[in-house]
């Protein structure tokens, strides 16, 4: 998936994804959009499957992979590693990595391979978080009670739309993330 021809294609699916859902990833429309012809496609891809599983896994390399750099300690405490974590996810919103991230759990609601990712991605995260959380001195089941109260927190906050404005959101999510630092 690394040769750099394939690539293209496979964040142009992503794109897409984002923008239509599984359904608007279709051969034609990447080719459209890259402007080029579909015999590229067929050059490095079987199939829409093939280009289809390149994305998942593309995607589930990506989040497990940041998700173990952004929470390795680098020498900082325990709590302190949470708080930047909590702070990435809420303060830098990406609408585009989130647009992926609703478009593939859509998609896992109705394909066996994307359900694979989704979950091998969301293990993944508890799994780093829950260790931080340890670290700081809690049990095992404490710990994955916090690491799945973290990533509540963490996707639905991105969720929520705020009517007071952006102030108000960050005192709101302050505020929250200090109680999963307590």
């Amino acid at each position: 998936m690394s040769d750099g021809k394939g690539d293209v294609w496979v964040e142009a699916g992503l794109t897409e994804l984002a923008r239509s859902g599984v359904e608007g990833v279709r051969v034609e429309v990447l080719a459209k959009n890259l402007g080029v012809t579909k015999g590229g496609f067929y050059r490095r891809f079987a199939d829409r499957a093939a280009l289809l599983g390149a994305m998942l896994e593309r995607w589930r390399e990506g989040r497990s992979t940041a998700i173990a750099q952004q929470t390795s300690l680098d020498g900082q405490e325990p709590r302190e590693r949470l708080r930047a974590v909590i702070q990435l996810y809420s303060e830098r919103l990406n609408p585009d990595g989130m647009a992926i991230e609703l478009a593939i759990r859509q998609w896992a609601r109705s394909d066996e391979g994307a359900a694979a990712a989704v979950a091998n991605v969301d293990a993944a995260r508890l799994k780093h978080v829950a260790e931080l959380y340890r670290a700081t001195g809690l049990d095992t089941d404490a710990a994955e009670a916090q690491a799945f109260l973290f990533y509540c927190f963490i996707f639905g906050q991105s969720l929520l739309f705020v009517e007071r404005g952006p102030r108000k959101r960050s005192q709101l999510v302050a505020k929250s993330a200090e109680k999963l630092l307590d």
